[in-house]
């Protein structure tokens, strides 16, 4: 990263919704601070990103965690960076865990149940983003939660619809144009072709650009142009009506 905010400048300008990460994984309260005013700048909506407490592996390693524990982790960053948010004028849309969290609560219940009551402790408007037909979706209605289905234009996928692990050659997508593509045919097709050529269904109401990624901030514009150019009009989800 070039500075505290990292490529975060440059990319806002092609966002509608930012996930900003809540002190655990990354960040601090100075750093959490100036993102949600430069989200507040752009327009773009700003959710929690709370992952597990490990800057060394930037919350991409997965740890032992009781429901109990997650939990609290959540409840704890969700709260720091609404307040943070409060004090700007901004109420959070969405909540997004990161990293290994994301993936363990994808699959394990319970930790998705934890997930979803922390979020609908701090705010039950909050949106749960997820892996289409994971357990966070899932534990997201349970809770009471609108939920939104999440796809990645630069993973790869397994033939169950998760994300192959990044320690595999080939989960990460580099070539721009194919990751612009995917982008694209994910929306308008709702499908994707894991990595064993097996075409599965892939419902899709928020598509993720990771803000560590190499060029992101240009790989955002592609995308988000793209879209629009194929008629996809592109909005914050939480602009969009719970009945839609």
């Amino acid at each position: 990263m070039s500075g505290p905010l990292g490529q975060d400048p440059a990319l806002m300008p092609s966002l509608t919704s930012a996930s900003v990460a809540c002190g655990f994984h990354a960040g601090d309260p100075g750093v959490m601070r100036a993102t949600v005013a430069l989200a507040r700048q752009h327009r773009v909506a700003v959710g929690a990103h709370p992952g597990f407490r490990d800057t060394a592996g930037f919350g991409r390693l997965e740890r032992a965690a009781t429901p109990s524990e997650v939990e609290d982790l959540v409840t704890y960053q969700i709260g720091a960076l609404a307040a943070i948010a409060s004090v700007q004028g901004v109420r959070l849309q969405h909540v997004k865990p990161h990293g290994a969290l994301y993936n363990m609560a994808a699959r394990d219940a319970a930790l998705a149940d934890a997930v979803a009551r922390a979020t609908a402790a701090v705010d039950e408007s909050l949106i749960l983003f997820g892996l289409p037909g994971s357990q966070l979706i899932q534990a997201g209605g349970r809770a009471g939660l609108r939920t939104a289905c999440e796809a990645f234009a630069d993973r790869a996928y397994a033939a169950n619809g998760a994300l192959v692990s990044r320690d595999q050659a080939g989960a990460v997508i580099q070539d721009p144009d194919t990751v612009v593509h995917r982008a694209v045919a994910m929306v308008r097709d709702q499908e994707v072709t894991a990595i064993d050529g097996t075409r599965i269904a892939l419902e899709v109401d928020t598509i993720c650009v990771h803000g560590d990624t190499p060029g992101a901030a240009e790989l955002a514009r592609r995308i988000r142009r793209a879209l629009e150019a194929a008629g996809v009009e592109v909005v914050a989800i939480g602009t969009i009506a719970a009945s839609e």
